[in-house]
């Protein structure tokens, strides 16, 4: 390579440096401090946004947005969406604040992990025992499998008319090449330890003892988010059984066939539970968090790669489709 060349790298250097220099910078300017650095005080976790004022008796409103899930947070670009260690925080925050006398989850979700539901729901049953506080839920758009599974042990589901919820069952899946790398002469060498080692393989055709055992293994599942929906909705198991065999229902199909209580908005769910509780002038706030360090830095991250980040993402669901898990989930 000649000097010239040499000279021109460098400058494409110096200028992409400075590119990205620029880019931080003007991240930072336009960054909303106030909200960043705006953390609760040592007395109180969350920040509270008043939705309605009042006095005496007060109502946390709790948000559950995106699929259920512990999503790794070792990358700085995963900085959106669900955040499942939070939301427990957050439940557990609720239940033992004093001030607060009842909860209200707006829940919009299609479901999820099978373990995270489940610790969800047991959070929300530990609160209702221990704190003997009202629980509530407000169904979104969509409600369905994990967050039917969540909402199951509330006092009163209320759902609107257009709701997609229901889904009630397990699902386990994975992609299956072998055909495909047999016709094209492709070879897989898999050393293991025991014969069931590598089910569900994506290499080879699984056996009909495999099937087997994964479907016990989903059957067994199912009759836990079974028994979930008899205790908390006071339903009979033959009731249920016949519910959930994996169809959606609207809000208004839900509310008839018992798997809600009431039709109405959020806004209706804050009034339901003020007039069930003689709570005439109940506070209504929502639990926030201040935007964190990483967040900002993963936001600024993503507003210097742009592009680059929906590579991450892909390759994010790549790696974790190597690990199929069942999951109580509702997907198209």
């Amino acid at each position: 390579m000649n000097t010239k060349r040499w000279i021109a790298l460098g400058v494409a250097v110096v200028l992409f440096v400075v590119s990205l220099g620029f880019q931080a910078v003007t991240s930072v300017v336009t960054a909303d401090f106030e909200k960043m650095f705006n953390f609760p005080d040592s007395s109180q976790k969350f920040q509270e946004e008043v939705v309605e004022e009042g006095s005496g008796n007060k109502i946390a409103v709790l948000e559950l947005d995106g699929v259920i899930q512990n999503a790794s947070t070792a990358s700085l670009l995963n900085t959106g969406g669900y955040n499942h260690e939070r939301f427990l925080e957050m439940l557990e925050a609720a239940g033992e604040d004093s001030t607060v006398n009842g909860i209200i989850l707006r829940v919009n979700t299609p479901g999820g992990g099978v373990v995270e539901s489940d610790e969800i729901h047991d959070k929300i049953v530990k609160i209702k025992e221990e704190h003997d506080k009202p629980v509530y839920v407000s169904m979104g758009n969509t409600a369905a499998s994990g967050g039917y599974y969540i909402s199951a042990p509330a006092d009163k589901i209320v759902a609107h008319s257009a709701t997609l919820t229901g889904s009630i069952g397990v699902i386990m899946e994975s992609f299956n090449f072998a055909e495909f790398a047999n016709e094209h002469g492709i070879k897989f060498n898999t050393i293991k330890s025991g014969e069931f080692k590598d089910i569900m393989s994506q290499s080879r055709q699984m056996t009909d003892e495999e099937r087997e055992i994964l479907q016990t293994m989903i059957d067994n599942l199912y009759g836990d988010f079974v028994d979930v929906i008899v205790e908390g909705r006071d339903m009979s198991e033959s009731k249920v059984r016949e519910l959930g065999d994996g169809r959606v229902y609207t809000g208004e199909q839900a509310a008839n066939n018992g798997l809600v209580d009431e039709l109405g908005s959020l806004t209706d769910t804050i009034a339901i539970m003020k007039e069930d509780n003689g709570w005439d002038n109940a506070k209504v706030i929502e639990y926030k968090k201040g935007l964190e360090i990483n967040e900002f830095l993963g936001g600024t991250l993503q507003g210097m790669f742009k592009g680059q980040t929906e590579l991450f993402g892909i390759k994010e669901l790549l790696r974790k489709s190597n690990g199929p898990r069942a999951m109580y989930l509702y997907s198209k």
